[in-house]
């Protein structure tokens, strides 16, 4: 592993462009400031609109392992810190017992760390080097799990029992991401540094797909960008993440679509909404929706 480079504005912009990911001053200010002031980043934000895409940015910027949880309903200590190895414990024992050794001496083997099974949180704690982890859509864990996390961000140290306290070696760089399901705690806002972050505008979007589907044709490039940012202002279900419009510039690229009129849209609107119900309200308003993406400096 290399050595992880000075932080700088300079190396967070850097690393920015050279993942292709377009943002605004304010954003980089709040990247650059969290790696600096080694405090969590909490984002908050629609889905879609390239939270979680940062913590794999700050990753490669910084040129270490992204270490992920994903949290959902019902994520507990055990999933998210650790558990012990209890096949391989209870081999051991067996073992043991076969040559008589006395219980207080097993015990002291099998709740070592050879019997740990480490999963993220533990991970990024006990790493040889610092990492980032990602705490990918915390409103999804239940408050109980949100309440554990305290201890990690204000000490960056973890509890087990049978071994004591665990410092971390190196200080992770923590992101964490919120689609904002339920609101947040103040104490775990409080320890963090806040960025909201939107849909990008016409102009960056554009630019987005430039870079990321750089054949695709200029005209149709700009209609699909002021297409997309239509359908997100439509009352939808689900609107149209960044990732999904990139998928429908790349699939009209290869359909050799030259132009978005009505049948191009309905034959590939799929692409984009992901909603039955979705997809019939935006059905009628194509119309409007081709009108507005054709014209310019709307």
């Amino acid at each position: 592993m290399t050595r992880t480079p000075e932080v700088t504005p300079e190396l967070v912009r850097g690393g920015l462009q050279k993942a292709l990911y377009l943002t605004t001053p304010r954003v980089e200010t709040v990247l650059y400031l969290a790696l600096a002031l080694e405090k969590p980043l909490l984002i908050e934000g629609p889905a879609g609109a390239g939270k979680t895409e940062i913590g794999k940015v700050l990753a490669g910027t910084l040129q270490t392992e992204l270490v992920r949880l994903q949290c959902y309903e019902g994520l507990d200590e055990a999933k998210a810190l650790y558990e012990w190895n209890y096949q391989k414990q209870l081999l051991r024992i067996q073992a043991d017992r076969a040559g008589d050794q006395e219980w207080s001496e097993v015990s002291q083997h099998i709740f070592s760390r050879d019997y740990l099974l480490e999963r993220p949180l533990l991970h990024a704690i006990t790493a040889p080097h610092k990492v980032v982890l990602l705490i990918d859509e915390v409103d999804k864990a239940d408050e109980e799990f949100e309440a554990f996390l305290l201890e990690i961000l204000s000490d960056f140290q973890v509890s087990i029992p049978e071994l004591g306290t665990v410092t971390a070696r190196h200080r992770p760089v923590v992101v964490l991401t919120s689609n904002r399901a339920r609101e947040l705690s103040e104490a775990l806002t409080r320890r963090c540094l806040y960025l909201y972050l939107d849909f990008p505008g016409v102009e960056i979007e554009r630019e987005i797909i430039r870079l990321k589907v750089p054949d695709l044709d200029a005209a149709l490039r700009e209609q699909v960008a002021r297409f997309v940012h239509g359908l997100r202002k439509l009352d939808l279900r689900k609107v149209p993440s960044i990732a999904e419009a990139l998928d429908w510039a790349r699939a009209l690229r290869a359909l050799k679509i030259q132009e978005l009129d009505a049948a191009a849209v309905r034959q590939t609107l799929n692409l984009v909404l992901k909603h039955e119900d979705d997809l019939r309200k935006a059905d009628g308003k194509i119309g409007s929706l081709l009108a507005a993406a054709s014209r310019r400096g709307v």
